[in-house]
């Protein structure tokens, strides 16, 4: 397996949005994130204690999906590391030199063809009139909205999740945490991290059979009372739950689903203080009879949880 922590963590998305500005209503008014600047018709976001320019950019298209992930490297020499591997791997696209905040950034494709970029070179926020009472934060708690704490993971859908698993496992040195594999043998999903969290990247099969495509982005909350106080606040706000509060069985997340106004699906998340430590975790299967339990606490999952992704097929 490739060095685990050659990729440092999940370091930004950039999303499309058919109405960049309810989006934005949405990542701000909703979620608390705060806008730090916009370039030839994108908007960057970051939530508040996250320590790079930005970590979310919405950009207009005509139909909603992910465009781009970036994964910061742990060195150069690291990246330098990534470089060779994902060259090898014959999935490289090329260098650019970045958007906003980013330094040099080599552009790649996992096997379902979603395009990744890998840098090092990085803005570290500095904040001004929303500087800190605490000098290891990285800007004040924004007291609006949920208040989410950071972009936590991300979860693809992917005509084959075993390719792209072992993609991120051997390619990008990922530890995988769990996964669920069916009565044929066939891998339906899988949940891969980079740090000590429990995951990461989430690749789960598009039931459209489609490539590239999203599932969810999700965002970290202090606490669960975050989250049940955002039930409160996307009522007032007129936000769709889809599903939620409930919790995961498969990493014990604490979750809530929404969507942003572009159609886009969010996740409010607490894994409380669940964290993956060992060195050599052993991959947890999860059958298909233990996974149509539903939830951790029996309650069936929503149809569209299942079928709904970015962008949809016209």
């Amino acid at each position: 397996m490739a060095p685990r922590h050659d990729i440092a963590h999940l370091a930004h998305v950039e999303l499309y949005t058919p109405d960049v500005e309810a989006s934005v209503r949405f990542f701000t008014d909703f979620l608390g994130l705060r806008v730090n600047g916009e370039a030839d018709g994108s908007v960057y976001l970051r939530a508040w204690d996250e320590y790079q320019h930005h970590t979310v950019t919405l950009t207009e298209r005509a139909k909603p999906g992910i465009a781009r992930t970036h994964l910061r490297a742990a060195s150069p020499e690291a990246l330098e590391r990534l470089v060779k591997r994902i060259d090898a791997a014959g999935s490289g696209i090329g260098w650019t030199d970045g958007e906003t905040g980013f330094g040099p950034t080599y552009l790649f494709t996992d096997p379902d063809g979603h395009e990744i970029g890998v840098y090092y070179e990085t803005e570290w926020f500095e904040a001004t009139d929303t500087r800190p009472s605490l000098k290891n934060q990285a800007e004040a708690y924004p007291g609006r909205g949920v208040g989410v704490r950071r972009l936590d993971h991300l979860n693809y859908l992917g005509r084959h999740p075993e390719s792209n698993r072992d993609f991120v496992r051997d390619v990008l040195g990922a530890m995988i945490t769990e996964q669920i594999v069916l009565d044929s043998g066939e891998i339906a999903a899988s949940w891969s991290t980079f740090t000590n969290k429990g995951y990461d990247l989430v690749y789960t099969k598009d039931a459209l059979g489609l490539t590239g495509r999203l599932h969810h982005i999700a965002f970290a909350t202090d606490t669960r009372a975050d989250i049940l106080r955002a039930c409160d606040i996307a009522l007032e706000q007129g936000v769709h739950i889809e599903t939620g509060p409930h919790k995961h069985a498969i990493q014990q997340t604490f979750f809530l689903y929404v969507y942003e106004p572009g159609g886009n699906r969010i996740e409010l998340c607490n894994a409380a203080a669940r964290l993956v430590l060992a060195p050599d975790w052993k991959t947890v299967d999860w059958t298909e009879t233990e996974r149509k339990k539903g939830q951790a606490w029996g309650l069936k999952t929503i149809e569209s949880f299942h079928t709904y992704g970015t962008p949809m097929p016209d």
